[in-house]
């Protein structure tokens, strides 16, 4: 009786311990960004410093479980707010997992559809959800009780209708993508998907962008998704690169490495550093 007694006080020790340094860890007060490894694809996670907790895209498959587990307490269950940047599986298939174990508050992306099985069945997984699906346009925003700021840069409506025709896009072009500017007090940043040179520098100039600190380089990496011209306008201190270690696309380009190593803009990857985690206290960032 005595050892059965001694063993339930040490597993609800161990079980206290854990919540508390937990809870030390995951509500410290700061935005914490993360670019996911997930491979060949998109997620990025962003708790708020209330502990929001944001998915802007899913990756191709279950990876990004591991990288909200890694990145969240245990007992949390929910996602405040979920967005897809465009409708390709590299981007979307992983939202299928996600939706099986977390509660989704509310579902933006795109006002495009892909023809494929594996997206009619994340759209029917959110409406099984009872999940209100937000089409996002340039000039939407979010913004939490605790200061950060979502804006939608592009793509705007003539834009959608000239690049995807009737709101289709196909799983092998890359047309238009969700363009998001994230800001906490003096910290900015800006996802890209896989959005191309068109689109970024409309975005860029419609908004009378002139410095960020962090890029996501578009499209993995792709050597249409990037030129000199819009980096000398923005000018970020650092950019991410979210790319699938020998992937068969070839991704990061040659193209697109040298002019990130022309302009002095110091490189992260996930293939090689696996999930880059960056946190802001509002007025300083570092890489953790």
């Amino acid at each position: 009786m005595k050892k059965s007694a001694v063993i339930v006080f040490l597993a609800i020790f161990l079980l206290g311990a854990t919540a508390v340094f937990q809870y030390s860890k995951f509500y410290d007060g700061r935005l914490h960004l993360i670019f996911c490894d997930v491979g060949q694809g998109d997620a990025i996670f962003i708790r708020t410093p209330r502990g929001k907790n944001i998915l802007i895209d899913a990756g191709p498959g279950d990876n990004v479980l591991s990288c909200l587990s890694n990145h969240t307490p245990f007992w949390e269950r929910k996602i405040s707010l979920a967005i897809l940047t465009h409708p390709h599986n590299d981007h979307f298939a992983g939202f299928n997992q996600v939706l099986k174990r977390y509660e989704v508050s509310v579902f933006g992306m795109e006002k495009l559809e892909n023809k494929t099985q594996g997206y009619k069945r994340l759209v029917q997984d959110i409406n099984n959800n009872n999940i209100k699906i937000n089409y996002l346009f340039a000039e939407d925003s979010f913004k939490t009780e605790d200061g950060l700021k979502i804006y939608i840069m592009a793509p705007n409506e003539s834009f959608l209708a000239k690049t995807s025709p009737n709101n289709i896009i196909g799983e092998t072009k890359e047309f238009s993508s969700l363009i998001t500017k994230i800001s906490y007090g003096s910290f900015h940043v800006i996802l890209t998907g896989d959005s191309q040179v068109e689109e970024l520098k409309e975005a860029v100039d419609s908004h009378n962008l002139s410095s960020v600190d962090v890029l996501q380089v578009p499209h993995h990496g792709s050597k249409t998704g990037l030129n000199s011209k819009i980096l000398e306008v923005i000018k970020p201190k650092i950019a991410v690169i979210s790319v699938g270690a020998d992937n068969r696309y070839g991704h990061p380009t040659f193209y697109i490495l040298n002019l990130l190593k022309d302009l002095s803009i110091k490189t992260y990857r996930t293939d090689l550093e696996g999930d880059v985690e960056i946190v802001s206290d509002r007025n300083s960032w570092l890489i953790q």
